[in-house]
């Protein structure tokens, strides 16, 4: 054990020898930084444009209403948007079936056109939804 102690000390002092002749360069983090100081150094990012992520799509709208339209036979598109989320450029329809309460939403790839998720949610679930976003509109 002492020698273990031994040898952590002669690295420490070589370190600050070699640190103080120029020679050292750690790129370790100082011990010091917390998570609220890294925080206040993170750039907050500014909320998109639709004008800029429709630079960013790969997918025309047309082609992903019609691909997400297939998913729902019969249905007709309520609404839409384009949106990032999860970290996925995509776009959002929700789709309405006659005879069917609710929605089904359909998510398709901006980037690929692949469908990356579709659920059916009931009117209790699409009023949450829609009150959520509203929310989120208000606080950015």
């Amino acid at each position: 054990m002492f020698k273990v102690i031994a040898v952590a000390f002669a690295l420490a002092a070589s370190t600050t020898v070699a640190g103080a002749q120029g020679t050292y360069k750690s790129t370790a983090k100082p011990a010091t930084q917390t998570s609220t100081t890294a925080k206040r150094h993170t750039k907050v990012k500014k909320a998109e444009t639709q004008a800029e992520l429709q630079k960013e799509a790969k997918i025309s709208e047309t082609t992903a209403r019609a691909t997400a339209l297939k998913e729902v036979p019969n249905g007709a598109v309520k609404s839409s948007e384009l949106e990032r989320e999860n970290g996925k450029l995509i776009y959002s329809y929700d789709i309405t079936v006659p005879g069917k309460t609710g929605i089904d939403e359909v998510n398709v790839n901006a980037i690929d056109g692949s469908v990356v998720a579709k659920q059916h949610e009931n009117p209790k679930a699409e009023k949450k939804e829609a009150a959520q976003e509203a929310k989120e509109k208000k606080t950015k």
